[in-house]
């Protein structure tokens, strides 16, 4: 494929989840749109590998960075943006032990650093959580577990969606 095809493809997808994220000034969709907004980077994957993925997700974030509601964009730069591109990498290992290893560190990880930024800018503390506040970040930690679980099945489905119904449009489109 031409690489201006590519830069075409990389440059649209950017651009498609710049303009996602911006509906995250919504009420209430501030998770759900970073998680959405990285399925454009997806299609990178798909269509023209992990390389040109990066270069969506780096054009993407820059501009979400500049754009998007504070919390939405932290949360798409610093775990959604670039999963469909660690999610491709981890499901090529041999084990799936590992995979899930993989998976589930970056995303404990990330969110971590993201309470920890928002901690600090907003200074909460858990103690802020009365008797609570002992065990929020487990809790939290476990619920985050489960729905990434579900969000891991459903990037896995739209995937699946995508090559299915929209690939051999796309690929038609670039060749």
């Amino acid at each position: 494929m031409k690489k201006t095809k590519c830069i075409t493809l990389c440059g649209l997808m950017a651009a498609l989840a710049s303009a996602f994220m911006l509906t995250s000034y919504f009420p209430y969709l501030t998770i759900a749109i970073p998680a959405m907004a990285g399925l454009f980077v997806m299609v990178s994957v798909i269509e023209l590998g992990a390389k040109w993925a990066a270069l969506t997700y780096f054009a993407s974030a820059i501009i979400v960075f500049l754009i998007a509601e504070p919390e939405a964009k932290l949360l798409y730069i610093i775990f959604f943006g670039y999963y469909p591109i660690l999610k491709a990498a981890a499901e090529r290992r041999k084990t799936r032990t590992f995979e899930y290893i993989i998976k589930f560190l970056t995303f404990n990880l990330a969110m971590l650093l993201d309470y920890g930024v928002l901690a600090g800018i907003f200074g909460i503390t858990f103690e802020d959580f009365g008797d609570f506040g002992k065990y929020t970040i487990v809790i939290l930690l476990a619920v985050a577990n489960i729905v990434f679980i579900l969000y891991d099945k459903a990037v896995s489905q739209l995937s699946g969606f995508y090559m299915y119904r929209l690939h051999n449009t796309v690929k038609r489109i670039l060749k």
